[in-house]
């Protein structure tokens, strides 16, 4: 795969262990012109911008900028900045997603209505919001991908509220493909088994998790990041330009299974 002269935006990146950040690394090796979004940093810290340059720094990265997405002129700042750096954009990596941990550790019965707004907005609108503005600088070919989880399609204890979250994050794929097949402009989803990051620090006993994927897989191992980094940029790529509306299984098999795994006893 070759992304040389091809230029995109990675969204949401949380930390350098992020799977976020390991799909930047890849395509930054493979060629890719990348940029940035951070979250807004409160008086001089910048705790929030270093975070991000951890990761972006030693890229190819054209920039690194502030958004909010629960702001929409921050929103529009930000694209700003992009379309100031480049004419039009080849891909868009999204993996915004937030989740209030008390609303989230509470049965999903129990969550508050401020806390559940406040997930859909980030987790699932935000896919709507940026597609609304990089579609304008995207050309044919051109292509979106997001990030979900197994816990938007089957009840993960623990997931909770965002498994509403990531099963409406899904639907929307779908129906943004729909809408943007005319233009050739792709939108696909990666949904990843478990892998330790800051967001699964939030499901429940995760090493019990890691550990049930390690023995009911099909491959029975986990996933890793450079795993759904080396699919993200499959999907990204021009291999799959005949590939939109899908939900991208990078789980070692686990969904497929609806039994124990018996080469595991």
């Amino acid at each position: 795969m070759d992304f040389k002269g091809k230029k995109g935006l990675v969204l949401g990146v949380a930390n350098d262990r992020s799977i976020a950040a390991g799909i930047a690394k890849k395509l930054s090796e493979l060629g890719a012109e990348l940029a940035f979004n951070h979250l807004p940093d409160k008086g001089d810290a910048k705790k929030n911008e270093r975070r991000i340059r951890k990761v972006a720094d030693p890229l190819n990265t054209a920039f690194v900028h502030e958004m909010d997405v629960t702001d929409e002129a921050s929103v529009d700042a930000f694209f700003a900045k992009v379309k100031s750096t480049w004419d039009e954009i080849d891909f868009v990596v999204h993996s915004i997603a937030f989740g209030n941990i008390d609303d989230i550790r509470k049965p999903t019965y129990q969550c508050s209505k401020a806390g559940f707004l406040q997930a859909m907005e980030i987790s699932c609108y935000s896919l709507i919001q940026v597609s609304q503005r990089s579609v304008p600088l995207m050309s044919k070919g051109s292509s979106i991908l997001t990030l979900s989880y197994y816990g938007g399609e089957k009840v993960v204890p623990g997931y909770n509220m965002m498994g509403i979250c990531k099963s409406a994050l899904e639907m929307t794929v779908r129906y943004i493909a729909y809408d943007l097949g005319p233009k050739d402009i792709r939108i696909n989803a990666i949904s990843a088994g478990p892998i330790k990051t800051l967001a699964a620090s939030a499901v429940g006993d995760f090493g019990s998790m890691l550990k049930m994927y390690e023995t009911q897989a099909p491959l029975l191992k986990n996933v890793t990041v450079d795993d759904v980094a080396n699919s993200a940029a499959f999907l990204l790529s021009d291999h799959a330009k005949a590939t939109t509306g899908e939900i991208m299984y990078v789980d070692s098999g686990y969904s497929i299974m609806g039994g124990p795994n018996r080469h595991s006893l």
